[in-house]
């Protein structure tokens, strides 16, 4: 595992690249003051994982993360600041975790560890034909390959279809739940049907298209087939457990009260 430190403050910087070097699972660490520095070098090599203090005068360590995320999805981000006020800010970008300053050493290897697990969890298993992922952002894997959906409203209505796992939804009721405001009149029966139909083609296209049953106007998805964190959690699967940091399919409203149940079943 490569980690990359970022913290104006020096000394705090030595030491906490100091801590990384002596924990056996971190391979590589490299320490910066410098943003762009540290941009610099991600150029050309590869971090698994990125500490960053999160006040610092050229970049404050929010936007850092935001940039490094759209530069490299796969990179974790662990805040390692002395502002609490910043972790609603923090979480809300996906970081990994926000460490309260001063560290020690046995924090920041369970951190580094939790990461490392949370990142295996997300990633679909190769032995998995049929992958969901619904921690955090909803998307579906087949044979390890990302499914690319044509229309954001068909992806939208196999994530519902999934979050119902298993159970049958009627035209109407999908409607409403892809188009919260509208009425459901001719025009919008027809919008629905090119959405419906997408979704069909889509998962047809994937040789999957078994996963999808619509019977008497009804549609639902076979949950058996599916490899899901969600319904691993709810199974008691201590990975899936300990992948779920409060973000459940996080582009759509409507799964708020499934967030909140699972949120509840840990307390």
């Amino acid at each position: 595992m490569n980690v990359i430190c970022i913290d104006d403050e020096e000394l705090i910087l030595k030491l906490t690249v100091s801590m990384c070097k002596e924990i056996s699972m971190v391979d590589e660490v490299e320490g910066f003051v410098s943003v762009e520095k540290a941009l610099e070098y991600l150029e050309g090599h590869k971090a698994d994982i990125a500490l960053l203090d999160i006040d610092m005068p050229e970049m404050d360590g929010i936007t850092l993360a935001l940039k490094l995320k759209q530069l490299y999805p796969d990179i974790s981000v662990i805040f390692v600041t002395g502002y609490s006020e910043y972790a609603v800010e923090a979480f809300k970008i996906h970081a990994s975790d926000y460490l309260m300053k001063p560290i020690n050493k046995a924090r920041l290897e369970k951190e580094l560890e939790y990461a490392v697990v949370q990142k295996s969890a997300a990633a679909p298993k190769p032995s998995s034909h049929i992958v969901a992922k619904t921690f955090g952002e909803f998307d579906l894997f087949v044979d390890g390959k990302i499914v690319t959906f044509k229309r954001a409203k068909a992806k939208e209505l196999l994530a519902y279809l999934i979050d119902r796992q298993g159970g049958s939804i009627t035209r109407t009721a999908a409607f409403s739940v892809l188009w919260e405001d509208r009425e459901y009149d001719r025009t919008m029966q027809k919008q629905l049907d090119v959405v419906v139909r997408s979704l069909r083609d889509t998962l047809q296209e994937y040789g999957i298209g078994e996963l999808l049953s619509i019977e008497r106007g009804s549609m639902m998805i076979k949950d058996e087939m599916l490899d899901c964190d969600m319904y691993r959690f709810i199974k008691g699967d201590v990975e899936a457990i300990n992948s779920f940091r409060g973000e459940y399919m996080n582009s759509y409203s409507w799964a708020s009260l499934t967030e909140g149940l699972i949120t509840n079943m840990l307390l």
